[in-house]
Order: structure tokens, then sequence, then C-alpha cells
């Protein structure tokens, strides 16, 4: 193999076939080994000549082509594409030019009506929304309606924000409106496209949800985009985690309501475990614009919604377990399988731990050891600290494995957190039971109309139709994409990944650069600051750890800035744009709020923090809003400041010193920042304080944009693929946003996790072919490859997705019944003729049990039906064996179930009148409270004895019996039987209900009590179900 530059600190000998007879084809370049010092991975004298190999070119090794012949070979490939590279070009078609093309005609319509939109007052084209609502209340359709409320949109836009939408984002807010995927380049504006379709589908009325990945999200798009909708006389709600019913019900009735998958995921089961009508908070679905839509439908479809109680308390097996499985040795006493993320214990492991623990069998189901030490296990080897979960406050949090992010009051279930919790010592919370559960994908399937956009949506395309029948439209970008990917760069072992990684860094670092680095953990983040630390690179670090993550937005909108080096998590659903040279509308936010913030931000109790001071004073600390020194490109002139803080000033006299919440400040000042039309002279001065200091910015902030496009603008560094190529190319779409300059390249090792797991023999048997470590690999074998094995882990997700699809689906079908009759019964004020149902069942359920038809009349064992039907109905003391008898003789077991139907409805009817006289109204909210108790009750339990049939019926396909359908009979069954035992244990509560009057002397107390909650507590302390 021939080298036309050869690469500092690294001997290329002669190109030899030794040791790879069996592949020919295959010729390695042997390097001779390399003394390492000690420092950065060992890399500083070994790696030299990485610094050099992007822009030489050299210094790397080709595979699959012999060496002789090897340049006349790529040169004749060279001309050949040049004659006909474009051909393809041509003859290809373009999905993007296709939406272009159906979309074009009601965007030239819209642009049509924009001058007689501008020539409108503000109070004019407020008007237009009661004009749009009486329209679509005469039965105007919302597509009739769509150029011209567009229209009006754009205009309001223009006029609120300083934004116009342009024509390509006119397209995808039509995509959303008509229930598809909008697929957005990254910079494209998405968030705005959503104010287009939620606007035209609430004038109708139903409301409108636009659901984001994270609560600062939801937020920023409320403050901000919702300004619109605000300014067009539209009301705009926000859900955010920890607030109160009250707040949450406001939010969801509003016109349009910004909120987080998780929150509205929990709310919806929320509602459907409330035991009376005010406190449900959500109306009846109607339209949902999901904001990075495979991040929330495909990524964190594999995790269901869960609702839990607590359980008994933590057993100390957590921790005797945890011992033992810290003592023992992986592939002696267990086995990892890293693929399925399963345990398997040797023979080996059954015989020590059952020495260890005294038993027999560690399946012994009275004991169940098995599922405490399989737990230790998983939590010794498969949930990392630092990747899976961080330890904070005394409390494992999970971590998002999607978007980097700490999932607070989140649990793995099972057991397994209270492992990971006796694994790293922390105080072990209390065992949980499902009290309600939900898939994102049947939680979104419930709306009458979905739609989503994200920059990432083509790949999974087949999952999109296939579950949500949700179809892709790529939108065109405005501009055309300048950025430049970059092959990928492959070394065998991660040491030498890493230390390129750090060279190809401090090289774009020299240059001035911007660079952005994508890593996959937590722990590889803070590794990889590791090395840039000592090699003296100045970084931005944002990762799930708190203390970064309070700095996200500050870190991300500098990630331009010449020089910067930021090292990122993942970078889906950041939400804010990376733009060259820094972004002087944000950096003059922040300045202004470190102003605006301490002056006005109440302080509230879990805000405080005490401090020791001198004398043993304990002072509230005061809590700062400042950013970091290195934000602000330029010192501001005296006159700006001096503005800034009269208007700071006119705002603590307006609104009180420190007297607002924060999120309430916070609204305010986005208020402020943006151009919506106000007379408020605090707002007037802040808004003209803001804009003097992003004047001031801008002057450095515009230069430096130039400075960094000639560079070559942004560039971004990944270093491992991921799960999905989606994620790697959310990283990618981050550099050359707005047709900016910008590069990629992914660094990757063989010893890479993904392909570690999912590589295949042929991955590992090039590893053992390779026999060098410092010098890149390229390989168009190689390269297919590792292609195929993401591929591998794409398909092998998706089926896990499918699989949780099909089985969530039979649990949805019966979730939504029960959820039905529920309802029904919480929003009824009378129950009578559901009463008398559940009455007639239940004495059919008792005659089929007790008298068999298949024997003669004279032999139905009629003691034992009378013994049961005074059992169940006391009132029925008078039945006697002798009239059933008769019965039985005039007109068989239909006329013996006629006279029991009857008499069961007639005790109810007495029953009634009786509760009713003690107080009235009390007999509709008593059985309202017994239908509400019985159904969460063995719904409860039909959720644990479902989730056993799902793992049970897995061992079925060993009798060629397909495990879906068998899963499906058990669960009817089930089902069948759990809504008939809410009948029978209703109706007999009904029946034991005897209420006795309160004492004058709790009367008062009784009477400030709801009602609901009477009838709870007596039917409590008299029912004897």
């Amino acid at each position: 193999m021939s080298f036309s530059t050869a690469v500092p600190g690294v001997r290329i000998a002669p190109a030899t076939n030794a040791g790879h007879r069996s592949n020919p084809s295959v010729r390695v370049a042997q390097v001779a080994p390399m003394a390492h010092s000690e420092g950065c991975l060992s890399q500083r004298n070994a790696l030299k000549g990485v610094n050099e190999f992007m822009g030489k070119g050299s210094g790397v090794i080709r595979v699959g082509s012999r060496a002789t012949g090897n340049s006349k070979a790529r040169a004749t490939k060279q001309v050949t594409q040049a004659m006909f590279g474009g051909i393809g070009k041509v003859f290809a078609k373009d999905p993007a030019e296709k939406v272009k093309k159906a979309y074009q005609p009601r965007v030239d319509a819209i642009n049509k009506m924009e001058p007689a939109m501008q020539a409108l007052s503000d109070e004019q084209l407020r008007a237009k929304t009661d004009e749009f609502r009486a329209r679509v209340a005469k039965g105007e359709s919302l597509d009739a309606l769509l150029p011209e409320v567009f229209a009006v949109v754009r205009e309001a836009s223009s006029r609120v924000l300083g934004l116009r939408p342009f024509d390509v984002q006119l397209m995808g807010g039509m995509i959303l409106h008509e229930g598809q995927i909008a697929e957005m380049r990254t910079g494209e504006g998405k968030t705005l496209v959503a104010c287009l379709p939620s606007y035209l589908n609430a004038v109708g009325g139903k409301g409108v949800h636009v659901v984001t990945v994270n609560d600062y999200l939801a937020r920023r798009d409320a403050e901000v985009v919702g300004q619109v909708h605000r300014f067009l006389g539209l009301e705009v709600g926000l859900v955010q985690q920890g607030m109160t019913e009250d707040d949450r019900r406001k939010a969801y009735n509003d016109d349009i309501t910004y909120v987080t998958n998780s929150e509205l995921g929990f709310d919806y089961l929320r509602d459907n475990l409330a035991q009376t009508p005010e406190e449900l908070v959500l109306r009846d679905f109607n339209f949902c614009v999901v904001d990075e839509v495979d991040s929330i439908l495909i990524d964190e479809a594999r995790t269901p919604l869960i609702i839990s109680g607590q359980a008994e308390k933590p057993s100390e097996r957590y921790i005797k377990c945890a011992k033992i499985a810290d003592a023992m040795t992986p592939d002696v006493h267990y086995k990892v399988d890293e693929k399925q993320k399963s345990i398997l214990l040797t023979e080996e492991g059954y015989e020590v731990a059952e020495d260890i623990l005294q038993v027999q069998d560690l399946y012994d189901p009275r004991e169940q050891w098995a599922v405490y030490l399989i737990n230790a296990l998983k939590a010794k080897e498969l949930q990392k600290r630092d990747i899976n979960y961080i330890v904070r406050g005394g409390e494992a949090i999970i971590v998002d494995e999607f978007t980097g992010r700490t999932m607070a009051g989140r649990r793995w279930g099972d057991g397994l957190h209270q492992a990971v919790e006796a694994k790293e010592g922390v105080p072990i919370q209390n065992e949980t039971i499902t009290l309600a559960s939900i898939s994102y994908q049947s939680f979104f399937l419930s709306y009458p109309k979905l739609s989503g956009m994200t920059g990432t949506a083509a790949t999974e395309l087949a999952e999109f139709n296939n579950i949500y029948n949700l179809s892709v439209a790529v939108v065109p970008t405005n501009r055309d994409i300048c950025r430049e990917d970059g092959t990928d760069v492959v070394f065998k072992t991660e040491l030498a990944k890493w230390g390129a990684v750090c060279a190809e860094i401090k090289r774009m670092h020299q240059n001035g650069r911007p660079v952005l680095v994508g890593t996959t953990s937590v722990e590889r983040s803070e590794f990889l600051a590791g090395l840039l630390e000592k090699e003296k690179i100045p970084y931005q670090l944002l990762n799930a750890k708190p203390e970064n993550v309070e700095r996200e937005s500050e870190i991300v909108s500098q990630s331009g800035r010449k020089g910067a080096v930021t090292i990122s998590t993942n970078m889906a659903g950041r939400g804010t744009d990376i733009l060259l040279g820094g972004n002087p509308d944000f950096i003059a936010r922040l300045k202004l709020r470190e102003m605006l913030y301490p002056e006005t931000v109440q302080t509230t109790d879990d805000e405080i923090a005490f401090e020791q001071k001198k004398g043993g004073l304990a002072l509230p600390s005061k809590k700062e809003w400042k950013a970091a020194a290195s934000v602000y490109p330029c010192e501001l002139s005296e006159q700006t400041l001096e503005a800034a803080q009269a208007a700071v000033d006119a705002a603590v006299l307006g609104w009180g010193k420190r007297a607002l919440p924060e999120l309430e400040v916070e609204d305010r000042l986005s208020f402020a920042c943006e151009k919506a039309p106000t007379e408020d002279p605090v707002v007037l001065g802040l808004r003209a304080a803001f804009e003097a200091m992003v004047a001031e910015y801008s002057v450095v902030t515009s230069a430096e944009r130039e400075v960094v496009r000639e560079l070559g603008g942004l560039h971004v560094v990944g270093t491992e693929r991921h799960e999905s190529r989606r994620i790697d190319n959310q990283l990618r779409g981050r550099a050359g946003r707005q047709g900016d300059a910008g590069s990629t390249r992914f660094f990757l090792s063989l010893e890479d996790n993904i392909f570690r797991i999912f590589g295949g023999d042929r991955i590992k048997n090039m590893m053992g072919a390779f026999q060098l470590d410092d010098v890149p690999i390229e390989s168009g074998m190689l390269t297919r490859s590792l292609d195929e094995a993401q591929k591998k882990v794409e398909t092998y997700f998706y089926d896990i997705r499918k699989q949780l699809f099909d089985y969530d689906n039979v649990l949805n079908q019966q979730r939504e019944k029960l959820y039905f009759e529920r309802r029904r019964a919480l929003m009824s004020t009378d129950l009578s003729a559901v009463m008398i149902e559940y009455a007639e069942e239940t004495v059919d359920d008792i005659v089929g049990a007790n008298l068999d038809v298949s024997i003669p009349i004279d032999q139905w064992d009629f003691t034992s039906l009378v013994g049961k039907m005074k059992q169940y109905c006391y009132l029925l003391d008078d039945l006697t064996e002798e009239t059933l008898r008769a019965k039985a003789q005039e007109g068989g077991i239909d006329a013996v179930g006629a006279y029991l139907r009857q008499r069961g409805i007639d005790a109810y009817r007495q029953k009634q009148t009786e509760i009713e006289a003690v107080e009235e109204g009390l007999m509709p909210q008593a059985e309202r409270f017994f239908v509400l108790a019985q159904t969460d009750n063995l719904w409860k339990e039909h959720l644990q004895a479902i989730k056993f049939i799902q793992q049970a019926v897995g061992l079925r396909g060993y009798a060629q019996k397909d495990p879906l359908i068998e899963y499906k009979l058990e669960g009817y069954n089930l089902f069948r039987e759990m809504m008939a035992q809410i009948r029978r244990n209703v109706i007999y509560s009904v029946y034991q209900f005897q209420p006795k009057p309160v004492p004058a002397a709790e009367a008062p107390a009784a009477e400030a009590a709801p009602a609901d909650k009477k009838a709870k507590k007596k039917a409590k302390a008299q029912s004897k179900a």
C-alpha cells in the first residue's frame, strides 16, 4: 500500500499479506509500535500524526483493493464520477420537491392576501379571530379557512415577533394541519411552524395541545410563540411540573395548551383515577402537534407511563442480594447478555447463592430470592452510574438515554430501582404497585387528529405508518445546505479514537472554528472533558448533571462563537439555535435577566438556602441569575447600562420589590423582548433597554459571524454511533443551519458498544485482522459492516416497540372499555339503571353456578341456591326452597331466573328507599363510590395478573403456539372475569350498605365535608364488602 505523504510519528513499513492469506484483497500497512508517554490517553507521541490526517488525507489505512494499481483505480473512479455522477441526481426523485409542488398553489394564495393583511390595523387583525369562529360555527370547514387563517397568523407573527414565516414554513403548517409528520431541517423554524395549524384548529373551539419534550421548551414556546396567539385573542395555557390541579384545569381549558408528553400522559392517567368530576383536568382530545415527534413516539415508546402506589416496606433482601452480587464473578457465576439486557445464572451461581442464603430453591414462590438476586446483578452489570442514572441528594435518578436529561420522579419497576439504591448505599424507597399505565403509542392514538414535526423522521417512515398511521412529508429548506459531511474515521481501539478526537478538537480550536462534540453518556462527556483539560482547551459541558442543565440554553446559544468548544450528551430537543458568532438576542436577554430578576423575583421557602455566618447568624443566601462573564462578547456602554438600570427600577416600582414568582417575571421579560404592541410603560422601558443591548452586542457578533463563516463554520464531532441514525443526523444537523457553512465528522472504534454488541462475527474478525491501534482504517467493507450493525440495532429496537405495541393494544382495548365505564359512573347523577343491570346479571351468575340443567329438576340443589342468594342479599331472608322449586316446575331455569331477578330489583328499590330516608341524595354518591373503588382495586390486580401472563406466554412458543394469540385469549378471559367481579362486588356492597344518621354534635363537621367524602366514610364503616 502506498502513502502519498508520511505521517509524523508513524513509521510505515512495506505492505505485506502475512497473516491475511485467507483474504488476499486485504492489505494492511505495518506500523512500528511507538513508545507511549503519560497523559492524555498516552496518545501525545503515538498520535501526533492524527492532527494532520484530516487535512492531508494521509495516515489512513484503506482496505478493499490491491496495492497494485490503487492510484490508477482511484483516478479512473474519479473521472467516471465526474462524467456520470450528475445523471443520478437528474433522475433521482427529491421528496422535498414533490411536497413543494403539491403545496405551492395554496402558498401562492396566501402570498396574494399579504398586502390586504398588512393594511389592517391591530384591532382589525385581532377581530379576524371572531370572524373565523363564526364561520366555523356556521359549518365552514377548516380547510376552506386555511389560506386566510395562515395569512393572518403570518402578519401577526411579523408584528409581534418580527418573524415572517417563510413559504416553506407555511408548507410545514399545512402538513401538520393534515395530520402528517413534517420533516424540517434543524434551524428551519419548527417552533414557528406549529403556530399556524394550532391557531387554525383552535378557532374551532375544541382545544389544541402542542407537546414538547421538556418543561423548558414548553415554557419558552408558550411565552414566545404564544404571544402571536394572545395578540390574536386566543387563550394560551402552559402546564409545568408541580402545578396544582386548578392551574392545570385552566391551562387545558385554554384554546392552545403547551405541555410536555409526560405531564400530559400522567394527567390522563390521573383523570382516570379521579374520585369526583371536580378532580378532572383534561377535556376531550381534539388536535395534537408533537414537537420532536421521533423522540417522543419512537425513542420513548419503549417505556410505558405508570402511576404507582405504595406497597409494603422495602425488604432487607435488596441489601443482602447486593452484597452477594458484588461478590459474584461474571462468566463464572452468571452470564451477561448486553443485547437482551438480561442476566442468566450459571449452575455454579445457583449453588453459591443457595448456599449463602441457606435455601433449597432460589425460585421457591414463597421466597422468590431469584427476583432479588437477578435485579442485584442487573444493577451491577447493566445499570451504570453516570450513564443510566446519577446519584444526587441521596437518590438514584434515572437519566434519559435519548435526551441525556434526568427524569426526577421516574423509577424502574419490578424492584430494579430498589436494587440500584441498595448497590449505591442510598436509602431504599418503598416498593410500588401499578395503579394505572399506558404506552405512548396507545395514548397518542387516542387523538382524533395527530401530527408532528422533527428534523429526522424519514428513516422511521415504516414505523410511523405501521403503528401511528402517520405519513412523513419532507419540507424543502429555505436555503440550500452547504454543510460538508466527512466520512467516518474508524480506529481499532477506543484509546486511539479518543486520542484522535482530542487532536481534532485541538486543531479546530487553534484555527478558531467553533466545535460541537456529541457523546453518548454523562460518563463519556466527562471523560472527554478531562482530556481537554489536560490539553488546556477551554470547553463548555452540557449533560444531565444539574449544574450543567441549569445553563443549557446559555451554553447551546453560544456554541457558535469563535473558538468555542461544547461537549454535549445529546442535541435532540435542545430548542436553542446555534448561531455563528453568537446569539445577540439571547445574550441581551441574559444580561437584562441578570439585572431584573434579583430585584423582582420573590423568595420562596424552598429557594432559601442558609449559610453559617460569623457570630452564629444564619442568613438566607441570595439566589443569583448571573451568566458566566465569557458569555458577553463586549462591555456595554455606560449609557445603555444606565438606561437598563432605569428600566429595572421602573419595573420594581410597578411590580413591587421581589414580589412576583420567577415564572411570572420570566413571562413578562419574554413579552418585553419581543415586539407585541403594548402601552405598558414598564414593558416599553425594558424593551428599549433590550434593543439597545442587542444593537451593541450585534456589532461584535456580526463581525465574528463573518470570521467564523470564512473559517468554515461550526464543526461537529461525533464520538460514537447512536442506536439510531436519526440521533446521529440530529447532531449533524446542528452545523450548516440556514445555508451557513459547516462540517461534520464521526470518530468510531470497533470497541464501541453498538458494534461490539450488534456487530456480529464480521466486525469481530476485522478487530482480530487489523494489528494497528493508532492509525484510522478506511474501508468500504468496514463502513458497510458498521452501517449494517446500526441498522440491526434500529431493527432490534423497532421489534421491541412493535411487540410492546401489539401486547399493549390488547390491554388498551380493555383499558378503553374500563375507563369508559368508569367515566360514565363518575359523571352520572343517577346510576340506578346500572345497579339494576348489575343485580340482574349477578343473579344469573348465581343461578348458573348452582343449578345444573343437565340433570332432572327434582335433583337440582335449591338449598345451595337459596343459601347463596341470602348471603348475597340479606333482604331476601324470606326466600324458600319451595318457592324456587315451584317456579322451576312451572318454567324451568328461565322461570327461576326471572323470579330471582325481579326479587333482586325489588331488593335494590327497597335499599334505595332506606338510604334516601337517611339523607337525600346519599344513594347516588354511595353507588358512585362503590363503582369507582371496586373498579380501581380490581383493575390494579388485573394489571399485575396480565403482566404475569405476558411473561408466562413466552414459554408457549416452545409448544408451537403464538405467544401473542395466547396472551389475547388469556387476557380476554381475565378481563371478563374482572368485569364480572366488579359487577358482583358493587351490587353486593350496595345491598350491604347500612348508613347511620350523624349525631347532632358531629353535624357541623359533617356538613363542612364534601358529600362524596361522607359517602366514602360511611360506606367504608358500614359496608361488609
